[in-house]
């Protein structure tokens, strides 16, 4: 899925420079839309979302002895778990370049001592295994700072498909009707997996006590790691599988919301935003860089029902405050939020590193 969704432009981006590509994950149905890129998928049949000390050690050795009979050049990881595993065993493979994209650290600050601890100290271990960390904010970065080599890494920040993701005035009339919502009516949805980390218990509270303002819909798969996940109040939202055309999905919206405790850089208000989705975000890091609160959307008080509550309330009555937000935020992913800027900065980082390696070498 990361491959297919999250990484789409990059790996088209690299392509298009000519080198081959390959994508290393656990196998799935996400599997033709990466090879339709034009990418060779490589399965790891031991690969999973959740820790498994059995199975962990399987996809290592697997994972190990994919990248040794690769013969890779460069070795590119993400995810919190796949990062941490990739970048071990990339340079036991001894392969020349490894870089890493931190795409949200794993534990936030509020979290228990020991989840914390485990988290960054598998993260700094891993680090030495790699030659260049890139960061999708800068939050992370400064929690790392003191396991990052000097010069090799790098705040990046994050992007989206601008070409695909804009206002799909056709695409909203489409979706409205397919949901049964009137033009009259307002629509709020939120996008994403649907598990608790995403806000799932906050987002169906505030739906609940809105009931009579608004629709509220949630966007998105359920995920194996939270498959049984139950919430009060989850009838007041209509949940809505994974959908292939997302930007008619967020033009279909008067507002997009996002309760989730923990992002890296959260890709759907990315996207809400180039669509001109007025947006209101838990106060977070990951959520804070998409934009300046009352500026470009609103943030509330991270996993507070009632703050999300009060926020949405306010956004709903207020017709005008909805157009200037959207409006800005249209704005400000256009000047800032270009995927292949992104991916851009991800080949300057395997260049500048090889030319350091072949430097030491040489």
């Amino acid at each position: 899925m990361s491959l297919a969704l999250l990484l789409a432009t990059e790996l088209q981006v690299d392509l298009e420079e000519g080198h081959m590509v390959f994508g290393i994950s656990a196998p799935g149905p996400y599997v033709d839309r990466v090879e339709g890129l034009g990418v060779s998928h490589v399965p790891i049949r031991h690969f999973t979302r959740s820790w498994s000390l059995v199975s962990d050690a399987r996809a290592f050795l697997e994972l190990f002895r994919t990248i040794r009979g690769l013969k890779l050049d460069v070795l590119h990881t993400h995810t919190p778990k796949a990062g941490v595993m990739g970048r071990i065993a990339g340079r036991l493979a001894r392969v020349p370049v490894v870089v890493n994209t931190c795409h949200g650290l794993w534990a936030r600050p509020e979290d228990r001592l020991l989840k914390r601890a485990l988290v960054y100290g598998a993260e700094a271990l891993a680090m030495r295994f790699s030659d260049f960390e890139l960061f999708q904010n800068a939050d992370d970065a400064h929690t790392m700072r003191r396991f990052l080599k000097r010069g090799r890494w790098k705040v990046v920040g994050n992007g989206v498909d601008l070409n695909r993701f804009r206002f799909d005035p056709d695409g909203r009339r489409r979706v409205r009707a397919e949901l049964g919502v009137a033009d009259d009516q307002l629509l709020i949805g939120t996008i994403g997996r649907r598990v608790r980390e995403k806000g799932l218990a906050e987002y169906c509270s505030a739906a609940n006590s809105l009931r009579d303002k608004a629709t509220f819909v949630w966007v998105g798969p359920e995920d194996d790691t939270d498959s049984a996940t139950r919430v009060p109040h989850q009838e007041a939202v209509r949940f809505v599988g994974e959908r292939t055309d997302m930007p008619a999905v967020y033009s279909a919206l008067d507002v997009f919301a996002l309760a989730s405790h923990r992002e890296g850089f959260s890709r759907a208000s990315m996207e809400a935003a180039a669509c001109g989705r007025p947006m209101i975000l838990s106060d977070i890091r990951g959520c804070r860089e998409v934009g300046e609160h009352q500026v470009h959307l609103l943030l509330f008080r991270p996993a507070d029902a009632s703050s999300l509550t009060a926020t949405l309330a306010q956004l709903l009555e207020n017709s005008s405050l909805r157009n200037r937000l959207g409006a800005a935020a249209e704005a400000r992913a256009r000047a800032h939020f270009d995927q292949r800027q992104i991916a851009a900065s991800s080949l300057r980082a395997y260049r500048a590193t090889t030319a350091t390696w072949v430097g030491e070498e040489g």
